[in-house]
């Protein structure tokens, strides 16, 4: 973190940390580093094949501790040939490395290779790290979310490893919590071509100040003290702090229209503060965003900055598959 003191700002009532600038980046870039020099030390055990893609256990150590748990995901034979893009994909907070594995293996037969791997606290034991309870073990909550960061960039790490990946066509997608590390790993890794951030909440405040009542209500039974040293430890991760500093890296936002832990201000605010290039899509759906456009959006976008091959031959393989 920067030795300045941290500065404050005002958004729609809630104190926020303002954003980084090029100073505080260089200063809070320290906090997501590690011995990149070291091999990767990846573990695949084959799980299955099928239409031309191969689905791996991956096991991989954390720079910070433990193991890291997850799925890699890459084309198998047929007509593509290497070398192939690379995705790392980021889960939302309560999901798994599953949330993204379907769509991964459509990415696998249009010429990528994927990573997605579980955030410490959801890793299976004796990998897990818990985190905080509640507004309790704040640092706990930091020191959790710095290792997401650090094992996503280390999943870029692997896919650079590998001879099978242009590292010239690295991209990100996250979902939620995964579009916050989204947020960090556009402003500190520049690897990405193209970053993707499906329903981001720019700063934790505004959940527990907007219209989810039971959120609310976990801010109202705490004691005040407590949820203020919260946010002076935690708010210095908010995605919004770091959007700002994501170029040169496209970002394209994923919002839905029926959120109902967060507001569409909230979401407006997050998209202005973001460097460009930048695009937002909006969706009739709720938080899970699971509008299928979602997913064609994402593939489109992403297809010509990572040279994937057109994703609608596979579409309408699978709904040739389901209408039979």
């Amino acid at each position: 973190m920067s030795r300045r003191p941290l500065a404050w700002a005002l958004a729609g009532g809630l104190a926020v940390a303002a954003p980084l600038t090029a100073d505080d980046l260089a200063a809070q870039r320290r906090l997501y580093e590690y011995d990149a020099t070291k091999p990767v030390a990846a573990q695949l055990t084959p799980l299955r094949s099928e239409d031309g893609v191969a689905i791996y256990d991956l096991l991989y150590p954390s720079p910070i501790a433990g193991m890291v748990t997850g799925f890699l995901v890459a084309p198998e034979g047929g007509s593509l040939k290497p070398p192939f893009a690379g995705i790392v994909f980021g889960h939302w907070g309560p999901g798994d490395r599953s949330e993204f594995l379907p769509e991964a293996i459509l990415y696998a037969q249009a010429g990528a290779v994927s990573v997605l791997i579980d955030y410490p606290w959801v890793r299976p034991e004796p990998h897990r790290r818990p985190q905080g309870q509640g507004f309790k073990g704040a640092e706990r909550d930091r020191e959790s979310w710095v290792q997401a960061v650090v094992d996503l960039r280390r999943a870029f790490d692997l896919l650079e490893a590998r001879k099978d990946v242009d590292r010239a066509r690295l991209g990100y997608v996250g979902h939620s919590y995964g579009a916050q590390w989204g947020a960090i790993l556009s402003a500190v890794d520049k690897r990405m071509k193209a970053t993707v951030l499906m329903g981001g909440v720019p700063d934790g405040e505004c959940l527990f100040n907007g219209p989810d009542a039971a959120l609310r209500a976990m801010r109202d039974a705490a004691p005040k003290e407590e949820v203020e040293a919260y946010w002076v430890v935690n708010r210095p991760y908010d995605a919004i702090r770091y959007i700002g500093q994501a170029a040169p890296v496209p970002l394209l936002f994923q919002f839905a229209r029926h959120e109902t832990s967060f507001t569409e201000a909230d979401m407006k605010r997050y998209f202005e503060a973001a460097s460009a290039p930048k695009e937002v899509r909006w969706y009739e759906t709720g938080h899970i965003l699971n509008d299928l456009r979602t997913l064609a959006d994402r593939a489109g976008w992403l297809g010509p900055r990572l040279g994937l091959r057109p994703l609608r031959p596979v579409f309408e393989k699978r709904m040739e598959a389901v209408g039979r």
